[in-house]
């Protein structure tokens, strides 16, 4: 029973369902994509359901916040790829509800047993190795979300889940394909190579003054120095606010009475081992088992050695049936009942019947309920971070809501807005749509400084979101619309550009030249020796290589095998502008030997698990198709993509 439970906490199913919890954006639910309001441009329609323009920016905001957290200091704005993460996310959101849709179409369902059963497998929401309806509840209540909200997103999302289960496990591989992996893993191929630098023609390269002239003619337009702007802003932080000082202790009595049960108090624990015997084909069978075993355990055999021998439960029988300390609403009822009707520790219980099967269950320990004492300095550290926290959270809400009214009522200036909540007024960097640092590395910061409400009509933006503990409000502090740069203003820049491209021409022709002296029947040798290159023999490498550069090694392993006793000749570009040849003059397959199976298998699994994902992928257009997916419009990344 429980060791099925924890063998599902692996892979997809698990992560998509905590996804729903740390990263909303990822199963955004059918509900939330229907809430759209009737002004609110359509982006894209699945099945009569549409996503509307305001749900794909949300989306969108969440992936880039999400994106931020992930990569931490290495986040570059400038080097997002914006249209990259919008197709991203708007195909995820039509992907979601493609599935859900059909899942529901087709019959797929999950019922309440199922999301409890789940849930309470589910090790994010564990203690000890065993399911806390106070972690469950703390864990939902710190993202904003309640217990039913977040059960009907599992209800919704379990069901996909199935289908997505039931795709992949459905692909298979024969042990001939696993060990033909396996060799393709090790082969090793020998080599030589020659590189042909462009950095080396450099030198014999000259750009005349008219070749400047004309290509700044032929790309005037994408010589233009970006519009730019330096915001003014003012910031919120729930964590820059300063500390309350130290209240009463009669208000420090009152948070300990009303926060006593769920903080300071440990309830009645009961360490537990059962046997469990599942019904099987035979119900009753099961039953006279579990009858016997009551027997044996009644005329003092050794439960523990009972349930290493019998228990039809693998995650706990090998530890005779020990299921650790469990505490109220921990067990289905009927359990939970028999066990807490024990008395002793040493106890056990007539045969009980759940859903699961018959259980035997000994009492082996009884932990009664504590609660710290309030002069426990331990709980007076507590109480009192507990007063500070609710104080700053309070006067963060206060100050929040006097934040947006403020900034709306004097739009010309953040003066006022500053002074009445005793703020500093900071200036940025001077930055671009595509980001800079500290809070313009924020999308919605972006976005707002680029609009229309800033540039043209001066006034405040409304409170952004940093993060749901860190607002502000920024204006145009000084803006500098997009400008043509002159000729002399991009003349080197010019220059470099064409010098690099004739540069790499050059090369590009040097590497052509010696691949035609090889095909005409010169020898690699000779060749490379009048084409002045030097050749750099690596010897026998896998395509795992990390010592060569990738393009060489994904070029060398594309090649053909060359005909006995000749060599084969391939190109590569590289990523650093080298143009490579290379001399391919010997394939080798590994050897198997029967010590080699194990990692066959495993080749053979990573084949199957691919194959299993690409089925899935193929399987998912396919649904695409019947569920009927339109794309409307071009989703906005950010009202300033809106021309404003």
């Amino acid at each position: 029973m429980l060791q099925t439970i924890r063998d599902r906490m692996t892979g997809p199913i698990l992560w998509g369902i905590v996804g729903v919890l740390i990263v909303p954006f990822a199963f955004f639910g059918i509900q939330s994509l229907q809430s759209g309001g009737g002004a609110d441009p359509t982006v894209a329609e699945v099945g009569g359901v549409k996503i509307t323009q305001s749900q794909f920016h949300g989306a969108y905001q969440r992936a880039y916040q999400d994106l931020q957290q992930r990569m931490g200091p290495d986040f570059r704005a400038d080097e997002l790829q914006q249209n990259q993460l919008r197709d991203n996310v708007l195909k995820s959101l039509v992907q979601d509800l493609v599935l859900q849709q059909y899942t529901r179409d087709t019959g797929y369902r999950i019922d309440d047993a199922g999301v409890r059963e789940y849930l309470e497998a589910m090790p994010y929401f564990q203690e000890n190795g065993h399911f806390s309806a106070d972690r469950y509840r703390s864990a939902l209540s710190s993202v904003g979300q309640s217990p039913e909200q977040f059960e009907a997103r599992v209800r919704q999302q379990l069901p996909v889940e199935q289908l997505r289960g039931a795709v992949l496990d459905s692909a298979f591989i024969t042990p001939r394909e696993g060990e033909a992996a396996w060799k393709l893993q090790r082969q090793q191929r020998v080599f030589s190579y020659v590189k042909f630098e462009p950095a080396k023609y450099l030198a014999s390269v000259t750009v005349s003054d008219d070749q400047v002239k004309q290509r700044y003619e032929q790309k005037k337009d994408s010589y233009k120095a970006p519009e730019r702007i330096k915001l003014a802003y003012v910031e919120l932080a729930l964590d820059q606010l300063p500390k309350a000082a130290a209240p009463s202790a009669d208000v420090l009595k009152a948070i300990y009475e009303a926060r006593k049960a769920g903080l300071f108090s440990t309830p009645e624990q009961r360490r537990a081992s059962h046997i469990l015997i599942a019904f099987g084909a035979d119900k009753d069978a099961a039953k006279k088992k579990a009858d016997d075993l009551y027997d044996k355990i009644k005329a003092g055999a050794d439960f523990a050695e009972l349930a290493k021998a019998n228990s039809d439960d693998p995650g706990s029988k090998n530890k005779g049936g020990d299921l650790g300390l469990v505490k109220h609403g921990m067990m289905v009822p009927k359990f939970e009942s028999a066990l807490f009707a024990l008395n002793k520790a040493g106890e056990v219980s007539e045969p009980v019947q759940t859903e699961f099967g018959w259980h035997l269950i000994k009492l082996d320990e009884l932990k009664p309920a504590e609660t710290q004492a309030f002069d426990d300095p331990a709980v007076q550290k507590q109480l009192l971070d507990l007063y500070q926290q609710q104080d700053a959270v309070t006067r963060f809400n206060d100050m929040s809501t006097k934040l947006d009214q403020m900034s709306f009522e004097n739009p010309a200036s953040l003066d006022p807005v500053a002074k009445a909540l005793n703020l500093q007024v900071k200036t940025t960097d001077w930055f671009t749509r595509k980001g800079g640092g500290d809070i313009a590395a924020n999308q919605a910061v972006i976005a707002a400084a680029f609009s229309s409400e800033l540039i043209k009509d001066d006034n405040n933006s409304k409170p952004i979101a940093i993060d749901p503990q860190h607002l502000v409000v920024v204006r145009k502090a000084e803006y500098e619309a997009p400008r043509q740069l002159q000729q002399a203003d991009v003349a080197e820049q010019i220059r470099g550009e064409l010098k690099d491209e004739a540069a790499k021409a050059k090369a590009k022709a040097g590497a052509d030249a010696l691949l035609k002296s090889l095909a005409d029947g010169q020898t690699f040798e000779l060749a490379t020796k009048a084409a002045g290159v030097a050749s750099v023999s690596p010897g026998a490498v896998q395509r795992d290589n990390k010592d060569l550069p990738p393009a060489l090694v994904q070029a060398l392993f594309k090649m053909p095998h060359p005909a006995s006793g000749k060599l084969g000749y391939g190109q590569a570009a590289l990523d650093n502008g080298d143009i490579a040849v290379i001399a391919l003059s010997a394939v080798n397959d590994p050897a198997t030997q029967s010590s080699d199976v194990k990692d066959m298998q495993s080749a053979g699994l990573q084949l199957r698990n691919a194959r299993a994902g690409s089925e899935f992928s193929a399987y998912r257009d396919a649904v695409e198709k019947e569920v009927k997916v339109k794309i409307k419009a071009t989703p906005l990344t950010s009202d300033a993509d809106a021309g404003g």
